[in-house]
């Protein structure tokens, strides 16, 4: 295989590695702020907000590896 061949290997290796965790990760997050909500429907504003703020958090790895899986194939 050639080098362009690899290089573009890895940056689909990059985004697709790099979007397994944050979405796995969103989806527990989720699932669980959604079991805590059904327990106390009176937290509900609460969880919701750290959930939001921990689903942008886990959505920032996902951007971080987009941006490197671009800078793979379009820069180098």
């Amino acid at each position: 295989m050639e080098q362009e061949g690899l290089i573009r290997l890895g940056a689909g290796l990059a985004i697709g590695l790099g979007a397994i965790g944050p979405g796995v990760g969103i989806g527990i997050a989720v699932g669980k702020a959604m079991e805590a909500i059904g327990r106390n429907p009176e937290a509900e504003g609460a969880v919701r907000t750290t959930m939001i703020l921990g689903a942008g958090l886990a959505e920032a790895v996902a951007i971080y590896a987009f941006v490197v899986a671009l800078i793979l194939a379009l820069v180098i």
